[in-house]
């Protein structure tokens, strides 16, 4: 898929900026309100969606009024009332429902006489459902790159969803990480430090949806959203975090109940349900009779702490106590109450005849062996490879070989750093009778994974989408075939890109799932160019095959 060359001009341009609406025979008053944040939808059902917006106001309270219409400029079918209020930051989010199943419609918001942009989303199918189109897309560091792909998103002819498998937003310092990007792009966030505070989180969601290219995204189709790490701090797990000192950051738990808060308010997902915690958001869509998604919750619900953080530091010496500590049958990513939830939504999605199940999942699940470089290049090129990269980064790359040939995997935050309960997952997806397709982020790469247990028999393919901008370890390292080697170095990755930014585009019909990878020419300027740089297959009829390449 090869696109048009993109021109820079105003996404919303596209479906409408706020406009202020003065009353019939009167002239226009300024507005006590606006909508720089646009508008999103979420969370799709049969006969509804998740519709948000965010009023800029200095009051303590806005009515806000929203519509929904069967066509561009239609009169509403369905409409009604809520609040902006300052306890959720002024953000509105209200459930539209008693849709038809099926078809796309178009919604706004109206607030102390000014109107929103408009969005569209499109209701889930009822019944047959002849395809399925999502976009699948993660990782998006504001600071680092331009939000190119999410333009190309907002542009593709049919959409049905977009699923985000986390790091909307990242919690550092903008200019510690991409900072030199953000300097020439001018894309510096708010605030100006690591967040840790609920105000710190609500100011950078606020700045990262004054994108124009991320708005056009939300208001083109609805997200399906699950946070990853990045939403709260660095490599989270249920104790804490890589990226969290409590000696100066405070209280983990406080810490992490103002990323929760901050991420429902600004997000367009179901709030919690009562009764369950907010780190519950696990949840399933039904694609009609064609498929089940279902998204899973990695980080804050039941995940050990890494093998390389228990253990510090990871040198040559202490190897042997991180392979120990990766290997204890004990540690847990999803935890057996949502285990066993995933078996019993795939065995009920397999009974009721759907062709394809579908795990919206964080991090990479294969086995990914670290590469050698020395034994895949030769002595003389890999000799070569470290003497053309920066000191520091040649000295990181010789420690992480070390471990590599020792056996460590190439990323021990990854499913990898947690063998038995991946093993226990694959024993659902066998006890359901299903072999799912695996979606999954963070690694700032794309993959095409197969996926095999620990008996060798395949049980699940992956694919694996890049990031939106953020930086990849493949960037860092000038001149080394990172994903060649990545593909050489085990038998389940069978394609790895690690320099490209975009998205995965997976097409769903009954007999087969499709996956392109779309990849943007630059994040660091526009106009860009959107084109697939490889496609993958699979096939409903033969379960039991590996991944087919397609270009």
């Amino acid at each position: 898929m090869t696109g048009p060359v993109i021109d820079r001009r105003s996404a919303l341009a596209l479906i409408g900026a706020g406009a202020a609406l003065p009353a019939a025979g009167q002239a226009a008053t300024p507005a006590a309100a606006s909508f720089a944040h646009g508008v999103a939808s979420g969370d799709p059902a049969t006969d509804g969606a998740i519709l948000w917006t965010r009023v800029t106001t200095d009051a303590a309270a806005v009515p806000v009024r929203w519509s929904v219409a069967e066509s561009e400029g239609g009169k509403p079918v369905a409409s009604g009332t809520a609040e902006a209020r300052a306890a959720r930051d002024h953000t509105v989010k209200v459930e539209a429902g008693r849709l038809k199943p099926g078809r796309d419609y178009w919604y706004w918001f109206e607030a102390a006489g000014t109107r929103s942009p408009v969005g569209r989303f499109r209701t889930l199918p009822e019944g047959k459902a002849a395809d399925v189109v999502m976009a699948v897309v993660s990782c998006q560091l504001y600071a680092n790159g331009l939000f190119n792909a999410y333009d190309a998103i907002a542009r593709e002819a049919r959409l049905d969803a977009v699923v985000h498998l986390g790091d909307y937003i990242y919690e550092y310092d903008p200019l510690d990480y991409g900072g030199a990007n953000a300097r020439a792009l001018n894309r510096l966030v708010k605030p100006d430090h690591e967040i840790v505070t609920l105000a710190d989180y609500r100011a950078r969601h606020a700045s990262y949806k004054t994108d124009a290219d991320l708005q056009a995204a939300h208001a083109r189709a609805a997200f399906i959203c699950v946070w990853d790490d990045h939403e709260t701090a660095n490599d989270s797990w249920t104790g804490g975090a890589e990226n969290h000192q409590p000696a100066t950051e405070g209280d983990w738990k406080a810490r992490k109940a103002a990323a929760i808060q901050a991420y429902f308010e600004w997000m367009p997902i179901r709030d919690p349900i009562p009764g369950k915690t907010w780190e519950s958001i696990n949840r399933s869509f039904q694609f009609g009779d064609l498929a089940t998604l279902l998204m899973v919750e990695t980080r804050l619900l039941a995940r050990s702490q890494q093998a390389d953080e228990v253990v510090k530091p990871v040198d040559a010496a202490s190897i042997a106590a991180v392979l120990k500590e990766r290997a204890r049958p004990d540690r847990e990513m999803l935890g057996p109450p949502q285990r066993s939830w995933v078996e019993q939504e795939l065995k009920a999605s397999v009974a009721a005849g759907r062709p394809w199940q579908v795990l919206g999942n964080q991090v990479v699940m294969a086995r990914v062996p670290g590469p050698d470089i020395v034994k895949l290049a030769g002595p003389e090129k890999a000799a070569a490879m470290l003497a053309a990269l920066p000191p520091a980064v040649a000295t990181r790359l010789k420690t992480a070989q070390a471990g590599f040939r020792a056996g460590l995997p190439y990323n021990l935050d990854s499913w990898d750093g947690y063998p038995p309960a991946r093993q226990r997952l694959y024993e659902s997806f066998r006890a359901a009778g299903s072999r799912p397709l695996v979606l999954s982020g963070d690694s700032h790469a794309f993959w095409a994974n197969d996926l095999f247990d620990d008996g060798g028999a395949l049980v699940a393919v992956e694919f694996g989408t890049s990031s939106i901008t953020s930086p990849s370890v493949g960037d860092s390292l000038s001149g080394v075939p990172l994903g060649q080697m990545l593909e050489a170095a085990g038998e389940e990755v069978v394609f790895c890109d690690q320099r490209a930014k975009g998205y995965i585009l997976l097409t769903l019909t009954p007999e087969r799932a499709r996956a392109d990878y779309v990849a943007v020419s630059t994040i660091l300027a526009k106009p860009y160019e959107a084109r697939r740089i490889a496609a993958f297959e699979a096939r409903a009829a033969d379960k039991g095959s590996r991944l087919t390449r397609l270009g």
